[in-house]
């Protein structure tokens, strides 16, 4: 029996509210889910907001006080909570007893202020899945087309020191394998960004187009990958149009590079998906959003999708 477990994100965030009004939206047979989570959390969300579970799911308990509920705080309580349940989600998937993971928003910050030092829950999931030195990339899915991000959350002054020829073939090579078994998608058709402006304009604005992006894509050709670039990020993805793109997935150097355009395109209907690990996780591809908390007004579209994408 297949199964996916979803933790309830950060208590104090939009987190449960989109994960309650997801799992009735979808109505999942209950013997498919499985959601770590806490009693009191949506004893609070049911008594406050009128948001409950219409459907017995079987829940994971994590501990956490009804009193540690402290609607759009970053709490120590609400980090230790949401790491616990990212860990619980771990050792279900070490345990062959789920086939796909989807993690509701966590504060890095809480997070750390528990003394978890990570930057996301990418990189807890790497921490304690990773087999045989695989590493963890993120990967943005939506409708029209895909985003990798060959950088994460590091500061954008060390984003150079990253890009190296033998670090994009890696991560390409790892992006064809999830496209061709989990995305199921044969011969995906990738686009590469450049790291400076005009592509470095022949060296004169950078040299990593010239010392590492192109001799890694001149490799992954030799290969059989269809890939292209590099290209200036500032006009790659003018071309999408309201039903298509020109490629399957395109690849940006750090992480604004490729978010601004999916999350202008394609806000609602993305996905953050985990690849590179034995498992899939999925995740909305919005944040905590502490500033609606406790509205009831967050939109549950990208959760869905999470939700609908890891089942799938």
């Amino acid at each position: 029996m297949k199964r996916t477990a979803i933790t309830l994100g950060d208590p104090n965030s939009i987190s449960p509210e989109i994960v309650i009004k997801s799992l009735n939206f979808l109505d999942l047979p209950k013997d498919k889910i499985i959601l770590i989570a806490n009693q009191n959390i949506l004893d609070f969300y049911n008594e406050n907001y009128g948001l409950s579970l219409e459907n017995n799911y079987k829940i994971i308990e994590i501990p956490y006080e009804t009193k540690d509920i402290k609607i759009a705080q970053e709490t120590e309580e609400a980090g230790e909570f949401s790491f616990r349940a990212v860990k619980t989600a771990c050792d279900l998937a070490l345990n062959n007893e789920i086939d796909a993971i989807v993690t509701a928003p966590i504060s890095k910050r809480a997070i750390n202020m528990a003394g978890h030092h990570y930057s996301g829950q990418t990189e807890i999931l790497e921490q304690y899945l990773a087999n045989n030195n695989q590493k963890a990339e993120m990967l943005f899915i939506c409708n029209r087309f895909s985003v990798l991000l060959l950088t994460r959350h590091i500061p954008l002054r060390d984003v150079p020191n990253f890009i190296t020829k033998e670090t994009i073939i890696d991560k390409v090579k790892s992006l064809k394998t999830s496209f061709n078994i989990q995305l199921a998608k044969p011969n995906p058709k990738f686009a590469i960004c450049a790291l400076n402006p005009h592509a470095g304009e022949n060296g004169i604005l950078g040299d990593e187009e010239i010392n590492h992006i192109i001799p890694a894509v001149n490799a992954l050709k030799s290969m059989g990958i269809d890939i292209d670039g590099p290209f200036p990020a500032d006009t790659l993805f003018t071309n999408c149009t309201k039903d298509e793109c020109d490629y399957d997935c395109y690849i940006a150097m750090y992480h604004d590079q490729g978010l601004i355009p999916i999350k202008l395109l394609e806000q609602d209907n993305c996905v953050n998906t985990t690849i590179g690990l034995n498992i899939l996780r999925t995740s909305p591809a919005h944040g905590t959003a502490f500033d609606i908390a406790g509205k009831n007004i967050a939109n549950p579209d990208s959760m869905i999708n999470a939700i609908q994408l890891a089942i799938k």
